[in-house]
């Protein structure tokens, strides 16, 4: 499960709604152009869950607002991914714990590892200072902070280790809509709050980890 160059792979899974926030690989792809040397595909590529494409891409992005329900050569791709190495870090676009994605994702990760492979990772954990430091933890998005979805501010992230290292790292933040614009707005913003998919891009890779 290697690459030349850093390969920014979306999961295309059946069930729910898997194409969201179309922009944001562009910009998380610039940003790790701007603030590293990784060698880097320029475009997003998009896999099928039930390929066997998907262990050609060590790092894999799942998201969406609806059911996720893996079918069986899914479900048997995604845990052998996990299992060997891979890393897929999955975004709950819906910012809650209680809504369907949360709750059927979750369910789907219980039986494919087990009931509590998922868990909480502490805020000191590697992944926070992979490159940039983020002393606290999670960055908040302004999805949490508007008060949508669970209104909550969720002050972690879960995972599933494998081997010491995370295999699926679980967000029920929305990043993905956070970073969902034209990289050339970014000059706009006080802070770029892409720093955090630098991070766990180059955790995923093993790079300054």
């Amino acid at each position: 499960m290697r690459a030349a160059k850093f390969t920014f792979a979306r999961i295309k899974y059946t069930s729910g709604d898997w194409d969201t926030d179309q922009r944001m690989p562009a910009n998380v792809l610039n940003s790790l152009l701007e603030y590293t040397t990784v060698p880097l595909e320029p475009e997003e590529k998009i896999i099928e869950l039930s390929s066997p494409d998907i262990f050609k891409y060590p790092f894999c992005y799942l998201s969406g607002h609806k059911l996720v329900q893996f079918n069986q050569q899914e479900a048997t791709n995604f845990k052998a991914f996990v299992k060997n190495g891979g890393f897929v870090f999955v975004d709950d676009c819906n910012h809650d714990i209680d809504g369907l994605f949360a709750r059927s994702f979750e369910t789907q990760m219980a039986s494919l590892f087990g009931n509590g492979a998922l868990k909480k990772i502490p805020n000191n954990h590697p992944l926070y200072h992979a490159f940039f430091k983020f002393e606290k933890g999670p960055p908040t998005t302004s999805f949490e902070l508007n008060g949508w979805g669970d209104d909550l501010v969720h002050d972690y992230l879960k995972a599933i280790i494998v081997n010491g290292r995370i295999g699926v790292l679980y967000s029920n933040k929305d990043y993905g809509c956070e970073w969902d614009y034209d990289f050339r707005n970014k000059r706009f913003l006080a802070e770029d709050n892409t720093k955090f998919a630098v991070n766990i891009v180059l955790y995923a890779m093993g790079v300054n980890s």
